[in-house]
């Protein structure tokens, strides 16, 4: 059973916030915390976590309630969460949330962050087909089972920042963004060709955990972000083909391999299907 159960309730004065967007709206985070930013923005937060409580503007442009069906009565009103049409505020929630709450059906975006979540199961999002973005950023995760985003056939968001993960699940082919930033990952715990197939994956973020070999990159990334690991070497094959001469790479437009052990001026061959070199130690 889950540790919080909830109906969604509309909030009024979030409906007239949401009607007034100006200027100063811009400036809130949308959802994902973007990797580029993340080191400060991540840092930043845990120092002072109550002074960033401003909710995100959902994408969807509708703010209308969400048709709960059934008698509400029955049920706790939407208390520890904010519930506005196809989105799910659930930000540093007091009492403690340890474990993802029951979603309405119609889900279409999860902010769960800076809570002490700490293992998502396949129940946790069962039946939730509707999801697109999921951002549990800054929890006490560390394990997810395989199956527990498996079926988002329509999830293209998944940002796992900041949690105590070592290995990382199956994960849905059609993402676009991938944040794993600030965690405890090990090679051995993310496989060689975990994304191999993820022929949608445009932003990858890997930073500042323990990998020591750099993953399968899809030809579609544009942004990777590798820095502060334990990487020691790179091949030929890591980013380009050794086989192939003629091969490039024209999307990769940002590497990061700052921070890592490696001294990439000793593979300059590894690069040469790239239209930049990536960001790192060269002597």
């Amino acid at each position: 059973m889950k540790a919080l159960l909830f109906t969604c309730v509309l909030v009024p004065w979030l409906v007239a916030a949401s009607a007034r967007r100006s200027d100063q709206d811009s400036q809130l985070i949308p959802g994902s915390v973007p990797g580029r930013v993340l080191n400060g923005y991540f840092t930043d937060h845990l120092k002072s976590r109550r002074a960033r409580r401003a909710l995100p503007l959902a994408d969807e442009p509708d703010d209308g309630p969400i048709n709960q069906g059934g008698d509400a009565s029955d049920l706790p009103t939407c208390l520890l969460c904010v519930c506005l049409t196809g989105s799910v505020y659930c930000e540093e929630v007091s009492p403690d949330m340890t474990s993802v709450p029951t979603l309405p059906k119609e889900t279409a975006y999860l902010y769960a962050r800076f809570n002490k979540i700490k293992k998502i199961s396949t129940k946790d999002f069962e039946g939730i087909v509707t999801l697109k973005r999921i951002d549990l950023t800054g929890n006490m995760i560390s394990e997810i089972e395989d199956g527990a985003f498996s079926k988002l056939t329509l999830l293209e968001e998944l940002t796992l920042a900041g949690n105590k993960l070592v290995k990382l699940p199956m994960l849905p082919a059609k993402l676009k963004y991938f944040n794993a930033n600030y965690n405890l990952l090990q090679t051995k715990g993310v496989k060689a060709n975990i994304f191999k197939k993820m022929t949608t994956l445009a932003n990858l973020y890997l930073a500042d955990n323990q990998l020591e070999a750099v993953p399968h990159i899809p030809d579609s990334v544009r942004i990777l972000h590798l820095q502060n690991n334990n990487i020691t070497e790179v091949t030929v094959n890591t980013f380009c083909r050794a086989n192939d001469t003629y091969y490039l790479r024209p999307s990769l437009s940002e590497v990061r391999m700052d921070g890592n052990p490696v001294v990439l001026s000793k593979y300059p061959d590894s690069f040469t299907c790239m239209k930049i070199l990536p960001v790192g130690r060269y002597r």
